[in-house]
């Protein structure tokens, strides 16, 4: 937790941070709660040295912030976190209806820390090997997410022009399905094959399961029927490339995974993680990441626990 202040002692001004992408609002109290000042500083090089000089003019040692990374963790204040779903319920405790204000939730974030300094704990920043094993593992997490979404994309689109090929294989964008697509991206290409031409193209690039054959011509000779003609070879392109793209996200993924399992052979945390039933190696990665190697932001179970509700 922060120590107190000194008994008889003036308590120094707080300050809290609504942290954005091009600009962040800023707000200063002092002692007795009364805004001293609040501004906004752009996300520059020269924005972010004026914000901790001011903040320095100002006497200000301790910061509220809603997040606990960037260049402010490693200026010389204390770095309180204070998660975004805490200040929505804290906005009541001033009156306010609940919506969203950077410059008001500056001051929110300042003044909780001027209230609630007791309970609160500063934030300890964790070792460069985390950091960067938090920023690979999220970085995978977006472009699964992204993986998803032109998955659900490519399957919107197949359903009135190819729909043989939905279902055709487990999933929409594993390897075969995508192999299956860019050879055959509309129902046009497809009605070239027959039984046997189907056998022999997954001869050709080694599918495995030649024993579901039947299932997978039935499949696609029951299916309804696709776009032909003149709009055939128009929205086959489409197919193409959304192909395309689920092919480069899904190799992206893989070489990132492989970065990550490399960061976490290497850290010396790895073996915790990794020693966990059924935790693998990405899953590992992300506990790891998530909870960081600064174990005193988490003195008690209850509040470890929490960081799985924010997170």
């Amino acid at each position: 937790m922060i120590d107190p202040q000194p008994a008889g002692t003036e308590p120094a001004p707080t300050a809290g941070i609504d942290w954005a992408s091009t600009e962040h609002a800023v707000a200063v109290v002092d002692g007795g709660g009364v805004q001293l000042q609040r501004f906004t500083i752009a996300h520059t090089a020269p924005g972010l040295r004026d914000l901790v000089r001011r903040l320095h003019r100002a006497g200000v040692l301790e910061v509220a912030i809603e997040r606990g990374d960037g260049p402010l963790v490693d200026a010389d204040l204390t770095v309180v976190v204070i998660a975004p779903n805490q200040v929505k319920n804290l906005r009541s405790r001033y009156g306010s209806a609940g919506n969203k204000d950077d410059g008001f939730d500056a001051y929110v974030l300042a003044d909780t820390l001027r209230t609630d300094r007791a309970r609160l704990r500063p934030l300890t920043r964790d070792s460069d090997a985390t950091l960067t094993l938090r920023m690979a593992v999220r970085a995978r997490q977006d472009l699964v997410a992204a993986r998803v979404a032109m998955a659900n994309q490519l399957r919107a689109h197949l359903q009135t022009t190819f729909p043989g090929a939905i279902g055709l294989f487990r999933d929409i964008d594993s390897p075969i399905t995508l192999r299956f697509l860019t050879r055959f991206p509309s129902q046009d290409k497809a009605d070239w094959l027959s039984k046997a031409r189907l056998g022999n193209w997954l001869r050709s690039v080694g599918y495995n399961h030649l024993a579901k054959l039947e299932d997978l011509w039935r499949h696609l000779h029951d299916a309804p029927r696709g776009t032909t003609g003149a709009q055939a070879g128009p929205r086959a392109a489409i197919t193409l490339a959304l192909v395309a793209a689920l092919t480069a996200l899904r190799q992206q993924i893989t070489t990132l995974e492989d970065q990550i399992a490399d960061q976490l052979a290497t850290h010396p945390d790895a073996e915790i993680f990794t020693s966990l039933p059924r935790s693998g190696t990405v899953r590992a990665a992300r506990l790891l990441a998530e909870i960081g190697d600064a174990r005193g932001r988490f003195p008690t179970p209850e509040s470890l626990a929490c960081l799985a509700v924010l997170t």
